[in-house]
């Protein structure tokens, strides 16, 4: 075989150092060849890339002559080393040729464990700096429990639980994924990722808002449900940088490449408020609010808004107040003016005489 085509085909292939494929594969040629003659000194192989390559293996200097391929006489010895005794071992050049069929079936199995091993260490080294974070890649190929998302040489597994199932996932789609870890708990190493994840949004909102990147703009909360819509509330560390306008940018454009790259999901942004009443005002947009009695303890809002308001205060599904509960941290219960206007007189009619 033409060992060197093969070693610049592989780690093309493999998305390998060319260097590193070279001395796995001599530490394969070695150990295929050693166990194959049941050799008790060491052998090794070196390839050059311009010379080709060589096996060398250490002979067993004995008494009695019993296995020549890996043994020799203390008198051939001598021709080698003047001093050489029973016991010792003399470095022989061997044909890497004459390995035979058996050798060359052992050679496959540990190169391709050792390729195997090359390859898990690089997606390591690679994906371990990347966990949370988002990186681009191509859908390669997807089943019922997965979708195989080709990150450069190396694929991701974004797992059914990690996707969006309003997101079609076709074939060569390229989208960005959020590294959730590096899996190594079965045989193979796996690279999980994923669309669902709410820092998913915030890496791309970092991607597309050079303030908030510069740290002048701060994401302080998201709430999101994947596919449908996100709640961000920002704010800034520099009265004359508008956080909102910022995130939004030049005519919509910087949050419009995001909801495209979320295949249309609805994105607000709301300006972030250390003010309760201010902060859930915001979070409730663009529905408008009439007032808000808060109860500390409970962390709970009681929000009123003008009739009209209640089903968009609401939200299809009871979403946007769901999504603004959860960006703001605070229980929130709605009443429209006529509601609580009712609830308001139920009370006082149902209240004790003084």
């Amino acid at each position: 075989m033409d060992i060197m085509t093969q070693l610049r085909q592989i780690a093309q292939e493999r998305d390998l150092s060319p260097q590193e494929l070279l001395l796995e594969i001599e530490e394969s040629l070695a150990s295929a060849y050693k166990k194959h003659v049941g050799a008790v000194g060491e052998v090794t192989v070196h390839i050059d890339p311009e010379k080709g390559w060589k096996c060398v293996l250490e002979k067993e200097v004995v008494g009695v002559l019993s296995d020549p391929s890996i043994q020799m006489s203390v008198l051939d010895a001598r021709k080698k080393k003047p001093d050489a005794e029973i016991g010792d071992f003399i470095p022989i050049e061997v044909d890497p040729n004459s390995f035979g069929r058996i050798a060359a079936s052992h050679f496959k199995q540990i190169l391709s464990q050792k390729l195997r091993e090359a390859e898990q260490r690089q997606i390591n080294e690679v994906f371990h700096e990347k966990i949370g974070e988002i990186v681009p890649g191509v859908v390669s190929r997807k089943d019922e429990h997965s979708v195989v998302v080709q990150v450069g040489r190396a694929e991701a597994e974004l797992p059914r639980r990690e996707m969006v199932p309003t997101e079609p996932y076709r074939l060569n789609d390229r989208i960005k994924v959020y590294v959730l870890r590096v899996d190594d708990t079965q045989r193979r190493l796996r690279v999980i990722v994923s669309r669902t994840h709410p820092n998913l949004l915030r890496k791309l909102f970092e991607l597309e808002v050079p303030e908030i990147a510069q740290g002048v703009v701060q994401i302080q909360s998201v709430a999101r449900e994947p596919g449908q819509r996100s709640k961000l509330a920002v704010t800034s560390s520099d009265e004359r940088v508008d956080a909102v306008g910022a995130c939004v940018g030049p005519r919509g454009s910087r949050v419009q490449a995001i909801v495209d790259e979320l295949y249309d999901e609805k994105i607000d942004i709301v300006p972030y408020s250390e003010d309760a009443l201010t902060y859930i005002t915001h979070a409730l947009s663009p529905a408008k609010v009439n007032s808000i009695k808060l109860n500390e303890e409970e962390k709970s809002a009681y929000v009123i808004v003008p009739d009209n308001q209640l089903s968009l205060a609401i939200g299809k599904g009871g979403q946007n107040v769901r999504l603004a509960a959860r960006l703001t941290d605070w229980k929130i219960d709605i009443r429209s003016e006529s509601q609580a206007a009712a609830e308001a007189k139920a009370q006082s009619q149902g209240a004790p005489a003084g």
